[in-house]
């Protein structure tokens, strides 16, 4: 019955040889270096994953699509897939002009041809796409402070797809996966989506999806582009890989999925059931708030925990893939087994484990029981996940110009060496506007730029075991979001706010610098002539006024020891 379902689907790639062709002539073309995500749209708009879409969308389909989460033809699409560049880049491009698109290293790619050429209304887009114009959404960060101002839109030829060194055997196109079920004889697949590793419960999950659909399993998780703050993709796959042999082995497939998410919740839940039906799929697990990103800025659910699975129940027959619901699936204690949640027998004790109680046993070191998840498991996510008194972190200070934060940080760094163990690094803000940052100057674009500069060394050092001590007066809130986001990626990150009044730094003001700014010989100068934004919700907040060094410092270290980073 569903045997045609597993016929090759379109590619966009041309032959080898015209392929050669393409690559000599590219030297003559404008180049676009790919984001990572562009990159990840880019494979995907080539290999058939993103079919029916030939290319970068133009603006008739980007307003369609944003609208009505379908194509100006009809054809249902949720999310916009949009190849967003510089306006300075913008201008180089004539309509009608290919472009040459390379990833970072320069290697060409695809070529597109530009047929549009526009300026989004990014606050409708977030608005419409991801239901609210709220930047605690991180597709809608994503949109408002690192997504090129103009967008091009335009039919892509494919020359290469973007080559991977890992886990090479686990990554399939849609037609190397339609090829293998054929070969297999599968006529029944139920795909499960994950940006998690796999613990017991999903995986009680999956086997009764599987065995209700009456279908085999594939494990699909994405390595893309997740959320920010996830567990890398390399320690998930080896989770993936530790565990496959709990599975029956003609019955399940592990295959990785290169997309980047945009946490979009409903839309983002019907867009992967369309890119799992490109992939041959039948069937596909929709969990509760699937692709949800969280809290919004007022602390509530951006979804509502069933919405995803609503939309794509309204499409499935359109997209031609039935959906399974997920099930809440939670540990019985008498029965020593898992049960659905509205299965648990009258009285039984449920035993469940979050996934912040999960990290937090991580972190500290505590049991994580067998009955929870698999040894095999755990021991991978131990080896990336040190306890957190053995983890590099970031203590990062902020505050106004002379708020006391270097004397803070340097009194932190001593006591912090006193007490051994790690290396600690400071990234005061003199210290690396002479080593880092010698030719900035001080516009908003060189502040910003000597931030992320601090962040990134900050973020090597925290991934290496080490403490990273920051002092810049880092007046924006989206700069300290960028910075917090790069080191959680590997540790703890600290902010502390120096909450000195503008009033008390003018008076102590030793280097005359608020006088000059008050006179207008310093443009653009924090607390004067341009803004601070004060941080809503720091880790710590120490004001200066009437309390020593010494007494300021110890307040970072106790919050340090509150937050199990150092040892009591």
């Amino acid at each position: 019955m569903m045997a045609p379902n597993l016929a090759p689907i379109p590619e966009l790639y041309v032959s080898y040889d015209s392929a050669q062709k393409l690559k000599l002539e590219a030297g003559n073309l404008v180049s676009h270096d790919l984001t990572q995500r562009q990159t990840c749209d880019l494979e995907l708009l080539m290999n058939g994953g993103f079919n029916p879409l030939k290319g970068f969308l133009s603006e008739e389909d980007y307003d369609s699509v944003v609208d009505t989460m379908r194509l100006a033809d009809g054809q249902l699409w949720p999310m916009p897939v949009t190849l967003d560049v510089s306006e300075s880049f913008a201008e180089r491009v004539e309509i009608g002009q290919d472009i040459a698109l390379r990833d970072q290293e320069g290697v060409i790619l695809a070529t597109m041809t530009v047929t549009d050429k526009w300026v989004p209304n990014k606050s409708r887009e977030a608005e419409k796409v991801f239901g609210a114009d709220d930047q605690a959404h991180p597709a809608v960060n994503q949109l408002h402070n690192h997504t090129g101002k103009v967008y091009l839109g335009g039919p892509v030829t494919g020359i290469q797809q973007p080559v991977h060194y890992d886990f090479k055997a686990r990554r399939d196109t849609p037609n190397e996966l339609r090829a293998y079920f054929r070969k297999m004889g599968w006529q029944r697949i139920v795909a499960f989506q994950t940006r998690n590793p796999l613990h017991r419960a999903h995986q009680e999950l999956t086997f009764r999806a599987a065995k209700e659909a009456q279908a085999n399993l594939l494990i699909h998780p994405v390595v893309g582009m997740t959320k920010p703050g996830d567990v890398d993709h390399f320690t998930r796959v080896r989770c993936y890989e530790a565990v496959l042999d709990k599975y029956p082995s003609s019955t399940t497939h592990l295959s990785l999925l290169n997309l980047a998410m945009r946490m979009g919740g409903p839309r983002e839940a019907l867009w992967h059931a369309i890119i799992r039906k490109n992939h041959g799929l039948t069937h596909f697990i929709v969990g509760r708030d699937h692709a949800g990103p969280g809290k919004n800025s007022q602390g509530e659910d951006f979804y509502g925990p069933y919405d995803a699975q609503e939309l794509v129940r309204q499409h499935q027959e359109e997209v031609g893939i039935e959906m399974v619901d997920f099930k809440h699936m939670v540990y019985v204690q008498e029965k020593a087994q898992y049960y659905p949640i509205d299965e648990v027998p009258e009285g039984a004790t449920v035993l469940n484990i979050s996934g912040t109680e999960l990290r937090r046993r991580l972190a500290e070191g505590l049991e994580i029981p067998e009955w929870f998840s698999f040894p095999e498991v755990v021991r991978e996510l131990r080896r990336t996940k040190p306890p957190r008194a053995k983890q590099g972190f970031t203590v990062f200070f902020t505050g106004l110009s002379g708020s006391g934060k270097s004397t803070i940080a340097n009194a932190l760094m001593v006591k912090l060496m006193e007490m051994g163990g790690r290396p600690v690094s400071l990234l005061d803000g003199d210290i690396v506007r002479k080593n880092l940052s010698s030719e900035l100057g001080f516009s908003k674009e060189h502040r910003d730029l000597n931030i992320r500069r601090i962040g990134f060394v900050a973020s090597e050092i925290t991934k290496n075991g080490g403490i990273a001590i920051c002092a810049p007066i880092a007046p924006y809130a989206t700069t300290r979001r960028a910075v917090r986001e790069d080191v959680e990626n590997h540790g703890a990150f600290v902010e502390v706010h120096v909450a000195t009044s503008l009033e008390e730094c003018e008076r102590r003001d030793r280097k005359g610098l608020y006088k000059l700014a008050r006179e207008g010989k310093i443009k653009e100068f924090t607390g004067i002539s341009d803004p601070y934004d004060v941080p809503e919700t720091p880790e710590l907040r120490v004001e200066t006024e009437g309390t020593d060094v010494d007494n300021c410092a110890h307040q970072v270290i106790l919050k340090l020891e509150q937050m199990g980073l150092i040892a009591g």
